[in-house]
């Protein structure tokens, strides 16, 4: 019974029967033995907690080449890490880009340009004319011929041969011409009138240049109206000399041509002066065959009911 009774003991306190024996000195050993035990197993608890001591710390991760060679820093948890080779890149952000901001022209703003139309650019022309630098009538179309027009000016002038009317070429042009009168701004003719063939001076004599393309109706010298004309080509040639009007005929129709000839006045022939509506759509791009040809229909009828049978006609 004692036997069983020391085993017992020394189970439940987990202190030998021994240190019973020394008293409190035994007591003494077992409580420091007690101590040891519980830092022992802390210990274990805490490199349980961490790992063992074969597992390794988690180092600093190294850094990984990129796709074009460099070195790649470490993925963070806030950045994303970059595409795999084989995913496409990311579209990049666009950013935003500021325009230069555009040097003013040192000759002012521009006014008008090839293109521009309107009584502006009649009036440009008409005062280019009146001092040699536009040599036809104003159209009130900006054009390739106004362009040389006006680059012609400004070369003169030490300006920017633009071609360009703005506000300083303008400017200049006013100062150096005169406001134009309504005759200059609408002409009879495109081109300007050839000075009259002594056989047109007196009489009633319908006078028509050749070198101008005009048709002045004059009567004793003085010219009534003018008007644009064409005439034949090299292969059917408008006859030259003095002759006069031996029929009219308002609505005709060539025979040979089977072509309208409206307002017809014949003076040599088959040639007569008519309204032609091939001058009008083409100009002179056509050519008649040995009629005088006028465009402006107007005109034409106006002057069909001025003409006489008898009056003269002068080609030169």
């Amino acid at each position: 019974m004692r036997h069983r009774s020391t085993t017992g003991s020394t189970a439940r306190t987990g202190i030998p029967n021994r240190a019973r024996r020394f008293g409190p000195r035994g007591r003494a050993g077992a409580t420091a033995a007690l101590a040891v035990l519980a830092v022992t197993t802390a210990a274990g608890c805490r490199a349980e907690a961490t790992g063992s001591a074969s597992v390794a710390r988690p180092s600093s991760p190294r850094a990984t080449a990129s796709d074009d060679g460099r070195s790649a820093p470490p993925p963070s948890p806030t950045t994303p890490a970059p595409p795999s080779p084989s995913s496409s890149p990311p579209s990049p952000s666009p950013t935003a880009t500021t325009s230069p901001t555009p040097k003013p022209d040192p000759q002012g703003k521009t006014l008008m340009s090839s293109g521009s139309q309107g009584g502006q650019v009649r009036e440009l022309q008409a005062r280019l004319r009146q001092i040699g630098h536009f040599d036809r009538s104003p159209t009130g179309y900006y054009g390739t011929v106004t362009v040389a027009a006006v680059q012609s000016f400004q070369g003169k002038r030490g300006l920017s041969r633009t071609g360009r009317t703005d506000t300083l070429t303008w400017q200049k042009l006013l100062g150096m011409t005169h406001r134009p009168t309504a005759t200059e701004l609408n002409p009879p003719t495109t081109r300007p009138v050839a000075k009259p063939d002594k056989r047109c001076l007196t009489g009633r004599v319908l006078c028509i240049s050749k070198n101008s393309r005009t048709l002045s109706w004059m009567i004793d010298g003085r010219v009534l109206s003018s008007m644009d004309v064409r005439f034949g080509s090299q292969y059917t040639p408008t006859r030259e000399g003095t002759f006069s009007v031996y029929w009219k005929s308002r609505h005709h129709v060539s025979t040979i041509y089977d072509t309208p000839m409206p307002y017809a006045m014949f003076f040599s022939g088959g040639q007569a002066v008519h309204y032609s509506a091939d001058f009008a759509a083409r100009g002179y791009n056509g050519a008649s065959h040995g009629c005088v040809n006028v465009r402006d229909e107007g005109k034409i009828a106006s002057l069909f009911d001025q003409v006489k049978t008898g009056d003269k006609v002068v080609v030169y």
